[in-house]
């Protein structure tokens, strides 16, 4: 490989590992992102996490096989492929952990309290 490639992967592997510390250290409150860490997420952190998705899956259907054999191919699946799917399709923009911004979700076609009251 040439410098400047080896250069440039170096430097997406120290991104990517240093973005997976902050996933762990985040509080379990609702958060309210600012417009520059929107801005991060989107321009630098989710295109990083696709490529981990990626990266994941191929890792993951290499080591199928031996996954197989030893019993574990599921938890493979979830730590190489939906987890980082998660990460990037799943979390707010700008929140570091994964999931919907707002977990009330209300469902439109079910009739409301005050309605079945009534």
């Amino acid at each position: 490989m040439s410098p400047k490639l080896t250069r440039a992967l170096t430097a997406m592997l120290a991104a990517c590992l240093l973005s997976l510390s902050s996933f762990s250290q985040a509080d379990t409150v609702k958060e309210t992102p600012s417009a520059l860490a929107m801005t991060g997420d989107a321009l630098f952190a989710r295109p990083a996490l696709l490529a981990m998705t990626v990266a994941g899956s191929a890792v993951y259907l290499v080591s199928l096989p031996f996954s197989l054999l030893g019993g574990n191919a599921s938890e493979a699946g979830k730590v190489l492929v939906v987890d980082p799917a998660k990460a990037t399709f799943v979390r707010c923009l700008g929140c570091t952990m994964s999931g919907r911004a707002d977990d009330n979700v209300v469902n439109a076609s079910a009739p409301s309290s005050s309605s079945a009251t009534q």
